[in-house]
């Protein structure tokens, strides 16, 4: 296991959900519910789903389009998002 890529991806990952809209339903739910344990288990089980479509998704892209050319498509994707929720359509 490589601890330095390991240690980016958690990072990463972590200091971009916080405050997200993701964690804001999170928050919304467990407020509205005695089951805390089960939104927990739920969301958790959600990420780990999600990050490993991103992962098996990422490792077939990489195959056929070089990593900066995978780089730039996100970031303009990220940008395309952002303007979007700017103006209120996501």
């Amino acid at each position: 296991m490589d601890w330095k890529i390991f240690g980016t991806a958690f990072l990463t990952l972590f200091l971009a959900e916080l405050g997200d809209k993701t964690q804001l339903a999170i928050i919304t739910m467990t407020a509205k519910t005695d089951s805390k344990l089960s939104i927990f288990l739920g969301a958790s089980l959600a990420l780990v789903f999600v990050s490993l479509l991103a992962v098996l998704f990422g490792g077939l892209l990489s195959q056929y389009i070089p990593t900066e050319w995978l780089q730039r498509i996100v970031a303009v994707a990220f940008i395309i998002i952002g303007v979007l929720m700017l103006f209120g359509k996501l």
